[in-house]
């Protein structure tokens, strides 16, 4: 995911709790959401956007959006 904006890594340890991925539970519906985005191939889907631009500001990856949109 180059010339995105990323997020945090969820395995890096921060100070309450130890690791941020520590505040979802794991039997929580985000996961599923989570595991089912990334195995999808969405530039064969139709998504725009799936390659980012060489020049100005990063955008969101189109697979975060996604991610927010199914679970929100």
């Amino acid at each position: 995911m180059k010339r995105f904006i990323e997020g945090e890594n969820r395995e890096q340890g921060t100070l309450l709790p130890e690791h941020l991925d520590d505040y979802v539970g794991a039997d929580n519906p985000v996961r599923v959401v989570d595991v089912f985005v990334d195995e999808l191939d969405l530039s064969s889907l139709g998504f725009a956007r799936v390659q980012p631009a060489k020049t100005g500001r990063p955008a969101y990856h189109p697979a975060v959006l996604l991610k927010l949109y199914i679970y929100g």
